[in-house]
């Protein structure tokens, strides 16, 4: 075909003025921002013309003008098919910003009321010889017990579900495996009582004396199955061609775990470690039957009885004082910023870990 014959068959491009003609309309980027701002303004005249007290009833009819004209809106001014996509997207929307409230007001009111008593004395002394009604005293015996506790739990229950994972994932088979992992899954969800009462049964048995100790037994039984299940599930996503490459260089079985699997899985099993020691360091109910609480510092977690942050909260708020109130107040805020700095550094060990990506 000749050169003259190819530009006939070839469609002319319209001006450019036609092309804009035949583009779609579309609602500009702020739309959504506009769309939510108009629900709240019609949420709040609607429930304060119906004389509705509860705020809860406004926000319910301000998501649903904002989803409704959303929807109206967007079929107008696009088509049916993107008002269905923005509805949509606006529906994760608004269950996003409704997960998210309940967090930010927990927040919020934990660090408006904690702040009247979180100071460095109360960081740094105990509640020996302070009445609950009386102001001063401080946490510092609660903390020590925490970090004591949540360490030896720590230290029994990592390489114990550590060395399950590798059994599960590397060698477990058959009806052994399926019993081990039928049992991790019912433990994770055994609540804390009843691995305090297990506990306490052994106590009761042979007449031991309260501890920081029994306490961490306590805690080791809520935080193992969390630790094998989040290492199973890392140790899973290292690829079978590591293995297979290590093990056609002659290496044995044992090796290759040690020195190929769990480098390369690293990250990820620290964050779920990390993840484990934030569950329990919340645990009240097992500190409550084993280690029975104490006002004095005590840094021997084999004897005598210790407290724990939860268990602070809890005695403190009890008291129903004044001072004591903005006590409990205080401790939350602290074990709230404990988890969370466990959070912050499980995400940094995970990034730091983190295969890198080369060319």
């Amino acid at each position: 075909m000749s050169h003259t014959a190819v530009q006939h068959t070839q469609a002319p491009l319209p001006p450019v003025g036609e092309q804009k003609s035949l583009s779609h309309r579309g609602l500009p980027r702020w739309a959504p921002a506009g769309f939510a701002l108009v629900g709240i303004l019609l949420g709040t005249g609607i429930g304060a013309a119906a004389g509705l007290d509860s705020k809860v009833q406004w926000g319910l009819i301000a998501v649903i003008a904002f989803l409704g004209v959303s929807y109206v809106t967007t079929s107008v001014v696009e088509n049916k098919r993107q008002a269905k996509d923005r509805l949509a997207t606006s529906i994760v929307w608004v269950c996003f910003v409704l997960a998210v409230i309940p967090l930010f007001s927990l927040l919020w009111t934990t660090i408006s009321r904690g702040v009247k008593a979180l100071d460095p004395y109360f960081l740094t002394h105990s509640m020996a010889g302070i009445p609950s009604a009386e102001q001063g005293g401080g946490v510092y015996h609660a903390l020590i017990g925490t970090l004591e506790q949540v360490g030896i739990a720590t230290v029994i229950s990592t390489p114990i579900g550590l060395l399950t994972a590798v059994y599960l994932v590397e060698y477990g088979k058959g009806a052994l495996a399926k019993a081990v992992t039928f049992f991790v899954d019912v433990m994770t969800g055994i609540p804390s009582i009843v691995a305090g009462l297990f506990i306490l049964s052994i106590v009761l048995m042979f007449k031991i004396e309260p501890s920081g100790l029994l306490g961490s037994l306590a805690l080791t039984i809520l935080m193992m199955p969390v630790v094998v299940r989040s290492t199973e599930e890392m140790l899973k996503l290292v690829p079978n061609e590591l293995r297979e490459a290590a093990l056609a260089l002659g290496v044995p079985k044992w090796r290759m775990i040690l020195k190929v699997v769990l480098p390369t899985a690293i990250g990820g099993i620290t964050t779920g470690v990390m993840l484990a020691i934030a569950r329990i360091a919340g645990e009240t109910a097992p500190i409550i039957l084993l280690v029975f609480g104490s006002q004095l510092i005590n840094t021997n977690p084999f004897e005598g009885a210790q407290s724990s942050l939860p268990f602070y909260i809890y005695e403190q708020y009890k008291a129903g004082e004044v001072a004591s109130i903005d006590r409990a107040w205080a401790a939350a805020l602290v074990l709230i910023a404990f988890v969370m700095i466990l959070n912050l550094v499980a995400r940094g060990i995970a990034r730091w870990k983190a295969p890198k990506t080369g060319r």
